[in-house]
């Protein structure tokens, strides 16, 4: 599989160090399209703080795709669903710490969550 990252840098604003306008991913053979993925543990219960629910929602994503085959290098789309905009840059923080600073196409919602104690919510496309 080839993922070839596209930011282009005429007519448009200009992507981030975190972020690229595009992935383009030629010859992937399977897909794995993970739900939103809380930051809770394995008795379901919410981590306290923001940080605890990232780690969580991080480790649940590795294990997810893990099942699959798969490792967090296998990511190609990113959307993250934060309670609060304040959120916004401890997300980026640990998203760009969790895939070892590969940026993906991403977008970041505010958004409420079906649960008060959820502070955020992220959903990955891999592929193989």
């Amino acid at each position: 599989m080839q993922l070839i990252p596209h930011s282009p840098t005429e007519g448009i604003y200009p992507a981030t160090d975190d972020y690229i306008h595009a992935m383009e991913v030629r010859g992937a053979s399977r897909f794995l399209f993970v739900s939103g993925t809380m930051g809770l543990d394995p008795s379901g219960t919410a981590g306290a703080t923001l940080t605890e629910q990232l780690d969580l929602i991080w480790s649940n994503i590795r294990t997810i795709l893990d099942s699959a085959g798969l490792s967090v290098d296998n990511i190609v789309r990113l959307t993250s669903y934060l309670r609060d905009a304040s959120y916004a840059e401890e997300n980026a923080v640990a998203r760009v710490a969790a895939l070892g600073g590969r940026p993906v196409p991403t977008t970041a919602i505010v958004a409420e969550t079906l649960v008060s104690d959820w502070l955020v919510e992220i959903e990955v496309i891999a592929a193989a």
